[in-house]
């Protein structure tokens, strides 16, 4: 009904044209006091058959829009076949729309490329910046002093600062190398576990975990990154004596648990935008924003849902559903 108005608008400079020619005649034919049947007759005959014309090109019309309709959802690659040109204005608007079309696609491929070139860049610099790591890490572990602790932590953060980098380019890249399988999830969160094993001994955090016994279908690398992030930011803000507790919640949902500073309540809905910090990240100047924005990103590739639960001042629960996905025997 929508179109139909808006055809009829479009059309009325027309219509109008058609009546006005028809008054004309009528008005010519009564002062020289003609017989008005002679002007009657064309005209009905004229407005029949432009009626019959109309009703065809209204059909044309609401095609061609169909046409475009459907032509909405298709890349600019793929949009090469449009509705036959009407007129010379349709003509001219279809050529400009093939101009900026070819336009659309030499820049997507631009960008496509030089996105290819970053990622192969930041891959082989993470590479090359871990070696270092690793061999300062074999330095640090020669010794057991509370300075080489330290150090040890830090360059832990370097290395997981590394992995986020990576992680953010990779997550939008066609390659990404996602392996949904199944996973025993203790597996992963021991290995969590034993990379944060000296932050909580040096914090003196007190770790509350039992073996989970749940078998998941997920991607072990990808949610091994998730779980660490939760730990980091677990251990990050909680105080000396707290406890961190991973537990599995009925069905299966793993939920890592802390007695931290917890988060405010008008922070609480946005812990997952990307950037956003809070009053707990403005406090602590190295909080990036972008950890449990990673973590819900690739928790949705995985087709797992995450959420928070906090209370200021209490601490913070971080839940994942594992339930998603169920592999056919």
């Amino acid at each position: 009904m929508d179109f139909f108005v808006r055809y009829w608008k479009q059309r009325r400079k027309g219509i109008f044209v058609f009546v006005l020619f028809c008054l004309i005649f009528l008005g010519v034919f009564g002062m020289y006091h003609l017989p008005l049947e002679a002007a009657y007759y064309p005209a009905l005959l004229c407005a029949f058959v432009g009626s019959v014309f109309m009703v065809l090109d209204y059909r044309q019309a609401i095609g061609k829009h169909k046409r475009l309709q459907e032509m909405e959802n298709l890349t600019a690659e793929l949009m090469n076949d449009l509705p036959e040109a009407g007129s010379w204005e349709e003509e001219d608007y279809q050529r400009l729309i093939s101009i900026i079309r070819d336009e659309n696609v030499e820049l997507r491929e631009e960008a496509e490329k030089r996105f290819a070139d970053l990622i192969d860049y930041y891959t082989t610099w993470v590479h090359q910046i871990k070696t270092p790591i690793a061999s300062m890490r074999l330095t640090l572990q020669g010794e057991d002093s509370e300075l080489s602790r330290r150090l040890m932590t830090e360059l832990q953060r370097i290395e997981q600062y590394v992995d986020m980098v990576l992680c953010y380019l990779r997550l939008d890249s066609d390659s990404t190398d996602y392996v949904l399988c199944k996973v025993d999830l203790d597996e992963v969160v021991r290995q969590a576990i034993r990379k944060f094993a000296g932050q909580f001994v040096m914090l003196g955090i007190r770790l509350d975990y039992k073996p989970l016994q749940a078998t998941v279908v997920t991607d072990e690398k990808w949610l091994l990154f998730v779980v660490e992030q939760i730990l980091s930011n677990a251990i990050k803000y909680t105080r000396g004596s707290g406890t961190v507790t991973i537990e599995l919640e009925s069905p299966k949902t793993l939920c890592v648990r802390d007695t931290g500073i917890g988060i405010a309540p008008e922070d609480l809905p946005r812990v997952f935008e990307k950037g956003y910090t809070g009053y707990n990240g403005r406090s602590d100047k190295k909080a990036s924003g972008l950890g449990l924005y990673l973590c819900r990103r690739i928790c949705n590739n995985l087709g797992h849902q995450i959420s928070a639960t906090s209370v200021l001042d209490e601490g913070t629960a971080i839940r994942i559903d594992l339930r998603q996905h169920e592999v056919r025997e």
